[in-house]
């Protein structure tokens, strides 16, 4: 499925439906009264987040939506029937911002969250409403007031319990796929991620919500490539998988360079709970594994994690790491 994170669209409610200028006639009631119903109530434009969803790529290619316009008063004071409401599915994350792309208006942190982004019109007064002891044939009645109408924003920004973030190449897309059900692209090669993948990782009847954020480069922080449009992505994951390649040169450097794009972004970002995992060590022979780990975790003073995703035995160590991060 593709990955679109931000989409602009109109929504209109209905309009409200006019009131009736009905008269009552029947056989042998030479002057009967007014009987006109009001107008129903027009459909609003309801957003409704959902779990099962992780992009707005639905709204790429519809960019109008319009809630039904209730259906004018009739005689016998029918009031007239009210529009349907629109409902719009959003995955969980979306924040709804207005037409200049920067004021909030809502946030979707849970499923089944639901957001009435406009409001229908109110529906108009049939001339019953006007009858009075000095207008006892009333013909004036109201039309149906205009729904609401407006431009929006919509942003999704990925919520997951764990953010596996790493340079580009650590093996990110590897570790979601060995882990969850997941299907993201793999290949040997940078950037082969260009948009956040998720998956759920299920142990001992406990899931986990894993996301494999695209691969940083130096200047994210400031746009270089499509380094803000990940970061923003990491911000609602709970707990920071930082995942590194063993066979980097310099592990520290690899290891700060995520660190002070993290950092530049946002401090708050630095502050999330953050495992450190080694990974690919099938790459190396055990004693370089053993000098090369003791050497980086005391520069870090730092607990370690080895990993090879072509171990199970070690994914499910992982697992069960990963779980207590979990509440």
């Amino acid at each position: 499925m593709k990955f679109l994170d931000q989409v602009k669209i109109f929504v209109k409610a209905g309009d409200g439906g006019s009131g009736s200028p009905s008269f009552r006639r029947e056989k042998f009631i030479e002057f009967g009264g007014p009987d006109g119903g009001d107008g129903g109530k027009g459909g609003s434009v309801i957003l409704k987040s959902e779990r099962n969803l992780n992009t707005l790529i639905d709204y790429r290619y519809q960019q109008h939506f319009k809630a039904k316009r209730g259906e004018d008063g009739k005689g016998k004071n029918q009031t007239g029937k009210g529009g349907k409401d629109l409902f719009l599915s959003v995955p969980i994350g979306t924040q709804v911002f207005e037409e200049d792309n920067k004021t909030l208006i809502f946030d979707f942190k849970k499923e089944k969250d639901e957001f009435t982004v406009a409001i229908g019109g109110k529906g108009g007064f049939g001339n019953t409403k006007f009858k009075s002891s000095t207008n006892r044939a009333p013909r004036k009645f109201t039309k149906g007031t205009k729904g609401e109408e407006f431009w929006i924003w919509l942003q999704l920004k990925t919520i997951a319990d764990i953010g596996i973030i790493g340079l580009p190449n650590a093996g990110k897309s590897s570790l979601l796929s060995s882990m969850t059900s997941a299907n993201p692209k793999i290949a040997n090669y940078k950037f082969t991620t260009i948009n956040p993948n998720l998956g759920v990782a299920i142990y001992d009847d406990k899931e986990i919500t894993l996301a494999d954020i695209p691969g940083f480069i130096e200047g994210a922080h400031t746009g270089v490539g499509l380094g803000i449009k990940f970061l923003k992505h990491v911000e609602r994951c709970k707990t920071l998988l930082h995942l590194i390649d063993i066979s980097n040169d310099d592990l520290i450097k690899s290891y700060k360079q995520i660190r002070r794009e993290l950092g530049e972004y946002s401090k708050e970002l630095l502050r999330k709970k953050e495992i450190i995992v080694l990974n690919k060590i099938d790459l190396l022979s055990k004693e370089d594994l053993k000098i090369k780990k003791k050497k980086f975790e005391e520069k870090l003073r730092k607990k370690i994690i080895e990993l090879s995703t072509l171990d199970k035995k070690l994914i499910n160590k992982l697992k069960i790491r990963l779980l207590k991060n979990v509440p």
